[in-house]
């Protein structure tokens, strides 16, 4: 839906001066700080119009409105001015993004950005640790005992992971190497989910029961993979505690705590947005990926050798300053990014 210059200019003016203070905003207020040279009784016109519309709601106790969800995603997507962040703040940032780093930590570099993130916007900064690509480069069994195997996995960069088979047949010795060296053999170098499709079609000339027991060493290889794969990393839950929008009750309360225990949720919205590229906004009360309706997610994707990885993102309520928010987003991604491919 197109609105004229001049809704736009009043629906601007509403979002900064919510945004600065919390509270409606009633037409007087938009005539002095708009720059339109409006009567009262004009702007009170515009406002009822972009309530009809659904970009600003008024709240029952108030002469004054307050943007909605939709308001929000117009201010967000088409009037909104950032602010640049200056080669010596870029600089600054670097150097918190890279401060006392051991040689090599993707980690903690990882973590680094999650503080900036926090730190910089005043709220929660999150980010979504590179996917683990499930590929290893070659596996071992160990009999423990009878029917308890351990198997290892050793992935492309060394890295190696252990699990715990239960298996009903007892195997010998000379049948784990076997069923070790074929496995490295055929298929060291590949994911493992390629594998379990080509077990599935290649595996009907052996013997039923080491059939079963590669089956098992793929799941369990692939589950260990995955593991490590979703991992959020959050820093600064707390101050959001002291954003009255998000702590002023207890469900929203609740909410919030569950959204940072479980995860799951922030795992599949930072998820789509790293199908995207650059910045993008969830606010909430638009987007079912966000859980609140006082809550706003900026987020952008990072990349190792041009190859996106993971995403990261402020966590804030929907009253952020967003043009402060966008290019921190921005910014930090962009230097995680080249940070990680360092150390790769």
């Amino acid at each position: 839906m197109q609105l004229d210059n001049r809704a736009q200019t009043l629906l601007k003016a509403l979002v900064e001066r919510y945004i600065a203070d919390g509270q409606p905003v009633g037409s007087r207020a938009l005539s002095k700080i708009s720059g339109l040279e409006l009567s009262p009784a004009t702007i009170r016109n515009v406002m009822a119009d972009l309530e009809e519309m659904g970009f600003v709601a008024s709240p029952h106790t108030s002469a004054g409105r307050v943007p909605t969800p939709r308001g929000y995603r117009v201010f967000v997507d088409t009037l909104l001015t950032i602010e640049s962040i200056d080669a010596i703040d870029e600089a600054t940032l670097e150097r918190k993004l890279q401060s006392r780093l051991p040689v090599n930590s993707p980690q903690k570099i990882i973590s680094n950005a999650a503080q900036v993130l926090s730190s910089l916007s005043q709220f929660a900064g999150v980010v979504m640790t590179p996917r683990r690509e499930s590929i290893f480069k070659q596996i071992e069994f160990l009999r423990l005992s009878e029917k308890r195997i351990l198997l290892v996995i050793v992935g492309p960069g060394g890295d190696v992971q252990n699990r715990l088979l239960m298996t009903e047949v007892d195997y010998t010795p000379s049948q784990l190497v076997q069923a070790a060296n074929y496995i490295n053999q055929h298929y060291g170098g590949l994911g493992f989910d390629e594998v379990r499709q080509r077990l599935q079609s290649e595996l009907r000339q052996l013997r039923d029961d080491m059939t079963n027991l590669m089956q098992a060493a793929v799941e369990a290889g692939s589950d260990a993979m995955a593991e490590d794969a979703d991992n959020v990393v959050i820093s600064g839950e707390r101050n959001l505690l002291s954003v009255a929008d998000l702590s002023s009750n207890m469900t929203s309360l609740r909410k919030l705590f569950e959204m940072f225990e479980q995860k799951t949720g922030l795992m599949q919205l930072l998820d789509v947005s790293s199908k995207a590229s650059g910045v993008q906004i969830f606010i909430g009360g638009e987007s079912q990926l966000v859980p609140m309706d006082d809550m706003s997610i900026v987020t952008a994707p990072y990349e190792v050798n041009g190859k996106i990885v993971g995403t990261l993102g402020v966590i804030g309520p929907t009253r952020m300053a967003y043009e402060r928010v966008i290019p921190i987003v921005d910014i930090t991604a962009k230097l995680l990014s080249s940070a990680l491919s360092g150390n790769h």
